[in-house]
């Protein structure tokens, strides 16, 4: 162990892995967020008639809205489903499209970029190690 951290790759080794521990901390998932203007106390109102597009757009929101994670994240913030269900129904048909088209980006845990260039990262590190110490790796 002595001789592996007096040798002349160990500096530039852990330079590299500093480096690369801040770029990959650097990169974080965006973070979206949108208000819901409501009165308190006041109802949903009808809507007779209602078009395909909306219609669709609700069903998207609702099956977001029923998700687990979702709704356990309201109910931290306050909101029961119910409430959250008469919110949405009183959206306008723009902001009930806009909310539904950001749907898509809801994940439980970020994407999955990160994940790979870490593990490509850590794939990197451990071939370079194998070849600097040219196979002589002991366990003792």
């Amino acid at each position: 162990m002595k001789t592996m951290l007096g040798s002349f790759y160990a500096r530039p080794l852990v330079v590299y892995l500093i480096a690369a521990l801040i770029v990959m901390s650097s990169f974080a998932a965006p973070a979206e967020a949108m208000f819901i203007p409501a009165a308190p106390g006041e109802e949903a109102p009808a809507q007779p008639h209602m078009t395909a597009d909306r219609a669709a757009d609700l069903a998207r929101v609702r099956l977001v809205l029923e998700s687990k994670i979702v709704r356990q994240k309201l109910m931290d913030y306050g909101l029961s489903p119910t409430e959250a269900t008469a919110r949405v129904n009183r959206l306008s048909d723009q902001q009930l499209h806009e909310l539904a088209a950001r749907t898509d980006s809801v994940q439980a845990g970020g994407d999955a970029v990160g994940l790979f260039f870490g593990l490509v990262v850590v794939a990197l590190l451990v071939v370079v190690l194998i070849y600097l110490l040219q196979g002589r790796i002991e366990v003792k």
